[in-house]
């Protein structure tokens, strides 16, 4: 007879600087400076340059040290398998200056700008948790809901255009659906979702 595996234990928890390199492990493995960071949505060259002295790594590690760090990072029995970009809308600079993604009240949101699995980890429930602890996490700090933008595709997609995932992948973690952006991926229209807290 055969034992089943014990359940893994799951946990998220904000990218605080002493978490910095497990986060570095999810989106950046071979800590290369001029890989992503997930910088692009947060600050611009020039912030770069301030924060991090032209080190797009140096910069991510100061917004670590930030009221409200950048995002959370799940882990699946201690390992760092998955990365949520996620903070208040506010704190997001190119999402609140966009003319394409327009706020659709003036609830002060959250949102989430990126989701990503560790490569070796995918396609085994990583996202429900990690989408689970990222709402945890922005409720925990008093947002009172969480947007996201999803591509919203008929069938096969290109994932490397998906941004923050699917409309499927949100609607699973309890998202609804509230209106439409003029944005677009990939021809593929962009959504606005919702989940209250």
């Amino acid at each position: 007879m055969t034992q089943n595996a014990p359940d893994p234990e799951w946990q998220t928890h904000p990218v605080t600087p002493d978490r910095f390199e497990d986060f570095a492990d999810v989106i950046n493995p071979t800590r290369r400076d001029t890989h992503c960071w997930c910088l692009s949505h947060r600050v611009g060259a020039k912030d770069i340059d301030e924060l991090g002295h032209g080190s797009r790594e140096a910069a991510m590690r100061r917004l670590c040290e930030r009221e409200n760090p950048p995002g959370v990072i799940t882990y699946r029995d201690g390992v760092p398998v998955g990365w949520c970009s996620i903070g208040p809308r506010a704190e997001i600079p190119r999402l609140a200056a966009s003319k394409l993604i327009r706020p659709v009240d003036e609830a002060p949101v959250w949102s989430i700008i990126c989701v990503v699995v560790r490569s070796g980890h995918r396609r085994q429930g990583v996202t429900e948790h990690l989408l689970q602890g990222a709402l945890d996490y922005a409720a925990s700090r008093g947002a009172p809901a969480v947007e996201a933008h999803p591509v919203d595709p008929a069938g096969r997609m290109d994932t490397t255009m998906a941004f923050v995932g699917t409309r499927a992948m949100f609607e699973h973690a309890g998202f609804r659906v509230i209106g439409t952006t003029d944005a677009v991926a990939s021809r593929m229209p962009r959504l606005i979702m919702r989940r209250d807290l």
